[in-house]
């Protein structure tokens, strides 16, 4: 088998040395317990950090604590001054002896803590995000996830301004203290890396609630707000209850402590944190009512609030023995999530919105300058590979293993690998492991997934004999060279296959095919009339297939189909026949087919309107682009714009009809919830092929929206016409929502997505906009990055799109690096594309390469998209 290990040729600089996955070690000295003594003030924070450590092995090495801009005040072993010393940001301490109790005390600033790592200011609170290397910015420590400690904090702080104090655990003691202060105590008997550290201080208000465990305790439950938010969190605690109970059910694990906190914060780099007891969220996850949050808001936050509780077994009971193992925790997580949401809402179309994300993020990641495997082989800055690689690409792998296990084996795999490796810090292959060792398989082939990058794409090809009354299934499968890797192993690749009936639709036979050699042919017996090929159901492998199937068949399994899937699928790919040549600026087919197809699919009564909403979806810009040797930004577009006017302009009755149907605001049922989604993808049909009418029912809908889902699609419809309505309801929304960050996101986001000539001078207006700020993770989100993905706006052939986003990158790195750096991503695909934009992207990013001061976050992501 050819070597296919990462081996990375990308320069660097002195101080941005890359830690490779083959040099781990354990740590020299254990740290047993910390003892947290915390004056908390968000001018100046007093932190004394007293660390019970023990010698690792026969070795006579310094105790080597991380810290990041810290300078030590005092440094003790057992009560008396010790040796020590600064290496670079760390701390180094002489030890004579094998254990020992060693005190230091820093003081650090949250109030200047700009990269919200740490210890930081937020809105009138102190919080604490520590994942994953944090926790050195608070305090010396290892910071290591393989160093696992119980903790105790004591903290103190101004009662008025900081009167709920919460840390990991449960809270022991509390009482008032001289000068209008107060203390509190926090103990978490649960051994813990410092990554999953967490304290809150603020004045808040808890919307509390219980829940009784399976075997009968009592859990107290708060989510912790501001006053006035209160109402606004009804439906994360339903989201918490549910997936309690779920996480019972489904996979037999009860939450352990008396207590379990969930905080929302305003400016925080990620979506959540599931530190132990003590759940950090961006308020984005938590905050929600009809008329503020979209039912893809809602489903969110379901979803982020049950990734951050299942975290508490996946995660914190067992957890990462190094960061090349995140996956370990990540992708087992988002994989439980996206079960838990499948069984919450509409198992197939949960499924088409996760895969619809894995395609627009994780294979363009896959086929880029930064693709990397599910396991990292090195790094420089670890938050680089908080990636939808690790992350989505890494639940599909666990959702491969389950489809190979099946549900039973499957469960008791889960169970073995919660039951061995408790309170340990473990790896992604002590997982599959128990996967090989309680399913009976051998998964060795399967270890690929962890250690090659690259999406693999499929070839397959059905064969009729129809003499020996067989059907020969041709497959061939590639895994295409990726930076550092090349010469690549055949994958293991289940392929949930189906033949159906091309005359009736009535499926045949339906198989899983292992497929996990270079090329193979499996013979169907008994075929005894015409077949057409139904592959990947359920998209049971993370491929791309490629296949020789024709309009009328795809036709057919769009309309026939027995699985949901494959009838999304089949409707894509049809879509993908007429579009691919008109991007690539060849000879276009007639549209007809497509729009036979989603006729039939608007007149079926038998499909859920959820589906229908996304089968009739047209593919994005940059999942057709994906499909391209070369990608012309303008082409692209065009192809697209074309047929979603050929589809409107022939479909309106059907379409007006379909964008008719009600249901109230506050309904978050499946079907009222498909039907918002419905009215979405057909007025925008509609809009298209009739931009008068559109922009007429838009602003209707937008006047008689009594919720925000209803009230995003009439923006989003009107933000690409050329009508007066449009103007109208933007401004309309920005006074009635100024006051609201959350829901203003949104009127950013909206202009920013804006399928029109102006958009980008439009984004350049309001990157000065009064309300527009660098230093909110969500606002520069908002803006930026949704015009970064917007396609046609954004590689405008002018080059100010790049240059835009190259000023914000830097401007923002000397802020937050690690926001900084996810910026970067939309630039470094620039091989992709035809030469004039490639030229003009390269130039953004040697821009920024060129820039002073660079952090070691932005440096990775620019030095490997140049290399």
């Amino acid at each position: 088998m050819a070597d296919a290990r990462m081996n990375p040729e990308a320069p660097t600089a002195p101080d941005h040395a890359p830690t490779f996955r083959k040099d781990y070690r354990e740590p020299d000295w254990w740290v047993r317990h910390v003892e947290l003594d915390m004056d908390l003030d968000p001018a100046t924070t007093r932190v004394r950090a007293t660390l019970r450590v023990e010698r690792n092995g026969e070795h006579d090495r310094p105790l080597r604590l991380a810290g990041d801009g810290l300078k030590p005040v005092t440094v003790e072993i057992d009560g008396e001054k010790a040796r020590s010393g600064m290496e670079g940001d760390d701390l180094l301490v002489e030890m004579d002896r094998d254990a020992a109790q060693v005190a230091t005390e820093v003081e650090i600033h949250p109030d200047r803590n700009s990269q919200l790592m740490g210890l930081y200011a937020s809105g009138g609170l102190l919080c604490t995000q520590c994942e994953s290397e944090g926790f050195r910015r608070i305090t010396f420590h290892p910071d290591r996830p393989d160093v696992l400690s119980t903790y105790a904090v004591t903290m103190r702080a101004d009662a008025e301004k900081f009167p709920i104090l919460l840390a990991n655990g449960n809270l022991v003691e509390q009482g008032k203290l001289d000068d209008g202060r107060h203390f509190a105590r926090w103990e978490d008997p649960f051994p813990k890396p410092s990554y999953l550290f967490a304290l809150v201080a603020g004045d808040l208000k808890a919307n509390r609630d219980r829940f009784t465990t399976m075997s009968g305790r009592e859990v107290e439950l708060n989510i912790w707000v501001r006053e006035a938010d209160l109402p606004r969190t009804r439906h994360a605690m339903q989201a918490l209850k549910d997936s309690m109970k779920w996480d019972e059910e489904v996979y037999g694990r009860e939450y352990d402590l008396d207590l379990f906190n969930i905080v929302a914060v305003d400016d925080f780099n990620f979506g959540a944190m599931e530190n132990k007891g003590l759940n950090i969220f961006n308020s984005r996850y938590i905050l929600a009512d009809a008329d503020s949050a979209t039912d893809a808001d809602f489903d969110a936050i379901a979803g982020v609030v049950a990734h951050e509780y299942f975290h508490n077994w996946s995660g914190n009971r067992v957890t990462c023995r190094d960061w090349f193992q995140l996956s370990l925790k990540e992708g087992f997580t988002v994989f439980r999530d996206q079960c838990f949401s499948q069984a919450m809402t509409s198992e197939a179309v949960k499924r088409i919105e996760d895969v619809r994300v894995l395609r627009a993020i994780q294979f363009p990641e896959d086929s880029g300058p930064l693709a990397h495997p599910v396991r990292p082989e090195s790094y420089i800055e670890i938050t680089n590979f908080y990636t939808a690689t690790v992350y989505n690409k890494g639940a599909e792998l666990i959702r491969m293993m389950h489809t190979i296990l099946g549900p039973e084996k499957f469960r008791a795999a889960t169970d073995l690998y919660f039951e061995r490796h408790d309170g340990e810090a473990a790896t992604c292959e002590d997982f599959v492991r128990c996967m090989e060792e309680a399913g009976g398989v051998d998964l060795e082939q399967f270890r690929l997934w962890y250690s090659q990058a690259g999406t693999p794409r499929v070839k397959a090809r059905l064969i009729r004999d129809e003499k020996a009354n067989v059907a020969r299934l041709q497959l061939e499968q590639t895994v295409p060279d990726t930076p550092g890797q090349t010469g690549k192993a055949p994958m293991v690749l289940p392929l949930k296959t189906a033949l159906l009936s091309a005359q009736s639709g009535r499926e045949i036979e339906e198989r899983l095919i292992l497929f996990d050699k270079a090329e193979d042919e499996i013979v169907f017996d008994n075929v005894t009339e015409p077949v057409i090929l139904s592959i990947n159901r359920d998209f049971s492998a993370p491929v791309i297939i490629e296949s020789d199937r024709s309009d009328d068949e795809l036709a057919t399994l769009a309309a026939m189909d027995a699985n949901p899937f494959a009838r999304y699928e089949a409707m894509q790919e049809l879509m993908l026949h007429s579009l691919l040549p008109a991007a690539r600026g060849e000879e276009v087919p007639p549209a007809d087919p497509v729009i036979e197809a989603v006729r039939r699919t608007l007149n079926d009564d038998t499909l859920d309107k959820a589906l229908k909403a996304e089968a009739i979806r047209l593919p994005s810009e940059a999942m057709i682009g994906e499909r391209l040797e070369e990608i012309d930004p303008d082409q692209v577009h065009r192809a697209r714009s074309t047929l979603a006017e050929e589809i409107g302009a022939a479909l309106g009755t059907e379409l007006v009809e379909a964008q008719a149907i009600e249901a109230a605001g506050d309904d978050l049922s499946v079907e009222a919830k498909g039907i918002r989604a419905l009215r979405r993808e057909a007025l925008g049909l509609l809009a298209a092929g009739e931009p008068e009418e559109g922009a007429r029912l838009a602003k209707a809908l937008y006047d008689r929206a009594d919720n925000m889902t209803d009230r995003q699609t009439a923006l989003m419809i009107l933000s690409g016409l050329e009508a007066e309505e449009r103007q109208l309801a933007f401004d309309a929304f920005y006074e009635r929502y100024k006051g609201n960050s959350l829901v203003l996101d949104k009127w950013f986001a909206l202009q920013a997505a804006a399928q029109r000539p102006d958009t980008l001078e439009r984004v350049e207006k309001l990157v000065d906009h009064p309300d527009f700020t660098l230093k909110n993770p969500n606002r520069l989100r908002s803006l930026i990055s949704n015009f970064a993905a917007n396609q046609w706006a954004f590689h405008h052939s002018s080059g100010r799109g790049y240059a835009l986003l190259a000023k914000m990158v830097i401007e923002a790195d000397r802020i937050n690096p690690q926001v900084a750096a996810r910026m970067v991503p939309p630039l470094g695909r620039w091989r992709r594309y035809v030469p004039d934009r490639a030229r003009l992207m390269k130039e953004a990013l040697e821009t920024i390469a060129s820039s002073e001061g660079l952090s070691k976050d932005v440096y990775e992501q620019v030095s490997k998209s140049l290399g």
